[in-house]
């Protein structure tokens, strides 16, 4: 794959500027920078749903995509019926049978042989697709990947968010595709399915492009990273994982900033003579003259460091203090089907409390939290507030945002234009950016619109769900100090270890038990390691 002089701008905002790459094929790439930088925006030119003002990308085979936010267009289709049409090979066998069907209603030879070539075609595409072979190497991916079988026979809608990705994730890998571009691949997976993610993308016979924030997974799989820098909107690939990157980078850096300090000194000193001596005469003003060249030269040539990038700034405040038991629920019962999620659950959340939820995929833990929006009502049992408990929510999958409205209608409400305008610009967001439509984001970009609306409310009570999701690990650790400092009540729900102990958990819930314990970082490991087995 290659780019070549990739120039692409969303109005005055500079995406790339003559920017090249070169991938060769069979290769595992991480393709990091800060969040904004381009890195969504690159998959989408290589898929043609994104056009570049200049330039282009060159590649040849099938390209195979694994979005952040996953979007199924039929969710009333079963998982297993979800999963057989990765590979085509139900239409390709139905076409064929049809251009068979014409063959015997026409008379033309010339007919004839074009449609015999068609089926040459589709037979080609059967032996590509293994189709003899084919429901077994699914059965293998689905067994690997830990999607049971009650899950098979459900529809999709009836899915938590983390089983859709994790469904969309095995769709990927049974498609068969060349090129793989997988964005934040590990946002659902479990330790164990994490594991054989690893192993099947280390061996895949492909080329695969891997955004992901998760260090870890990216040193396990990729043998290059791919550089997109926010500061000059140039690509590079180094060679190595993303720890070797991370040290190369460092020392063409320090490099760097080494040549600027002796140009600085050479330029300084050169600046001196000329004008110690520009106004003498004979010898010493023909040098001075010289050296004055000299400067303009150097000056000229200087290297120019690129302007440092801005980051997150959060300013977490609360309207009251809350009450001193922030939300009380009495024996919860819910279900979306005839089988509950949990029964007569059970706890309250006191003032202050950092109150962590666990559980494995599709246990109900974002579903908890919307119970307790009021945007579920629950079969049985109650869930009530303290007085002055006041409420922000930050959901998982964003769908509180509305995509055809703009960043800053999303976020305006009640307040102060003032107040969305400063809440925006803390959250690295330009004022020719304010009136762009949110479906024009990235996920990472959206995760800071919604993270501006909770800062916003300046509630005493925060229902995070996934918040780590997008955002890059620097923007992850300035929140998490921000979430621990903050003066309100949190009830989280992560599976990112380092962001949870970060935050200074106090209790973690535990779904569907509803067992309470005390915070042990060794607790969140282990429920990271048996979920789904």
């Amino acid at each position: 794959m290659i780019g070549k002089n990739m120039c692409l701008k969303f109005g005055l905002s500079i995406i790339y500027d003559h920017a090249d790459f070169l991938i060769q094929n069979d290769a595992k790439v991480g393709v990091v920078g800060v969040n904004g930088c381009g890195k969504t925006t690159l998959f989408k030119v290589i898929m043609h749903s994104q056009e570049l003002d200049e330039g282009k990308i060159e590649y040849s085979g099938l390209i195979g995509y694994l979005p952040q936010v996953i979007e199924i267009e039929d969710e009333n289709e079963t998982v297993l019926d979800y999963l057989l049409k990765a590979r085509p090979i139900e239409k390709l066998r139905n076409d064929i049978s049809s251009l068979y069907s014409k063959i015997l209603e026409t008379d033309s030879e010339k007919e004839k042989n074009k449609l015999l070539k068609q089926i040459g075609f589709m037979e080609n595409k059967l032996d590509y697709y293994d189709q003899y072979n084919s429901e077994n190497i699914l059965m293998e991916i689905i067994e690997n990947m830990h999607i049971s079988e009650e899950i098979l026979d459900l529809k999709i809608s009836n899915l938590s968010g983390g089983q859709k990705s994790k469904i969309a994730f095995a769709a990927l890998l049974y498609s068969k595709a060349n090129i793989l571009l997988l964005d934040e691949p590990t946002n659902h997976l479990d330790s164990n399915t994490r594991e054989y993610i690893i192993n099947y993308l280390k061996n895949y016979k492909g080329t695969v492009l891997i955004i992901s924030h998760d260090i870890e997974f990216l040193n396990a799989v990729v043998s290059s990273i791919m550089h997109i820098d926010a500061a000059t909107h140039k690509i590079r690939v180094y060679k190595g994982n993303y720890d070797n990157f991370v040290k190369v980078l460092t020392a063409l850096n320090e490099a760097r900033d080494n040549q600027i300090a002796r140009e600085e000194h050479e330029i300084e000193r050169l600046r001196e003579f000329v004008l110690q001596y520009s106004n003498s005469s004979g010898k010493r003003k023909r040098i001075a003259e010289s050296r004055e060249k000299l400067l303009a030269k150097k000056e000229a040539e200087r290297t120019i460091k690129p302007p440092s990038l801005k980051k997150v700034r959060v300013n977490l405040q609360v309207i009251n203090d809350g009450s001193k038991v922030q939300v009380q629920v009495n024996n919860l019962t819910f279900g979306y089907t005839s089988k509950n999620l949990y029964k007569n659950l059970s706890f309250l959340v006191n003032n202050k409390e950092r109150f962590l939820i666990l559980g494995e995929n599709g246990i109900g833990k974002s579903t908890l939290l919307k119970l307790i929006m009021g945007y579920l009502e629950p079969k049985e049992g109650t869930i009530t507030f303290g007085s002055k408990t006041t409420i922000a929510y930050y959901a998982q999958e964003q769908e509180n945002l509305d995509l055809e409205k703009t960043v800053f209608e999303n976020t305006k409400e009640e307040y102060l234009d003032s107040e969305v305008y400063a809440a925006l610009g803390n959250f690295l967001f330009t004022e020719n950016e304010f009136n762009k439509k949110v479906k024009y984001l990235s996920p990472g970009e959206r995760a800071r619109v919604n993270l501006a609306k909770v800062i916003l409310t300046r509630a005493n009570l925060l229902l995070l769900d996934e918040p780590t999701n997008h955002l890059d690990p620097i923007t992850q650790e300035l929140i998490a100090k921000n979430f621990k400092n903050y003066n309100g009540t949190i009830i989280l729900v992560s599976h990112n270890l380092n962001f949870v102990d970060a935050i200074g958990i106090d209790r973690i819930l535990l779904l569907p038990s509803g067992k309470i314990v005390n915070y042990y970082k060794d607790t969140v490991i282990y429920y990271s390691r048996i979920n789904e087995k």
